[in-house]
């Protein structure tokens, strides 16, 4: 690996980087969420298996339809970002194994495991939906991450006929930050972590 990342480049993913509640409405450029989807998917998975599926929110239809199915706190979220992102993860994950992870029989590892597919795919997806907020923040954008949806709905609204579920969902662009409030405590490392 290359040498550590300067301290403005920390301080843009970690130190400063905050959850956004509000945000400027104007439209991020045509190439957004390519540019993020080249970025995110080199990021590590459990044997390459990349379950993650992601819908970009962009046109005002799409959001107006995602913001009725999240909770009333966060339907102005998703209708005033310029994009909200449904992290899904897909259940049939494991049959591309053979094109993502050449080497060895990994599908075998999950065929009529339905408990490993789906914990599989929910952490990865987790682990990708990651990889999406360290992307945005990459390239200089704002995101803010939210459960507080009809999971249900949004399965059946969105990926209605295929093998995907809705994980979680992370609205992109750029914060006013007019609505933050002080970075919430975290916990010390004494308290979270050991060194064995």
């Amino acid at each position: 690996m290359a040498a550590p990342l300067a301290a403005p480049a920390l301080d843009q993913l970690f130190r400063t980087a905050r959850t956004q509640y509000d945000w400027d409405q104007a439209p991020l450029p045509e190439a957004t969420p390519e540019a993020l989807y080249d970025l995110l998917k080199l990021g590590p998975t459990s044997a390459n298996c990349s379950p993650a599926r992601f819908l970009f929110c962009q046109s005002p239809e799409a959001r107006a339809r995602l913001a009725g199915l999240v909770l009333e706190g966060n339907r102005t979220k998703v209708l005033e970002a310029p994009v909200t992102v449904i992290i899904g993860m897909d259940l049939a994950f494991h049959e591309r194994l053979p094109m993502l992870f050449p080497h060895t029989d990994a599908k075998s590892w999950f065929e009529g495991n339905p408990a490993l597919i789906r914990e599989t795919a929910f952490r990865n997806s987790s682990l990708q939906g990651a990889w999406l907020i360290m992307a945005a923040r990459a390239l200089g954008l704002d995101c803010g991450p939210m459960s507080g949806f009809d999971k249900a709905a949004v399965d059946s609204a969105f990926w209605a006929g295929t093998t995907i579920e809705t994980n979680f969902l992370c609205s992109i662009g750029h914060g006013t930050g007019e609505k933050l409030f002080p970075r919430s405590p975290r916990l010390p490392f004494a308290e979270a972590c050991r060194i064995l």
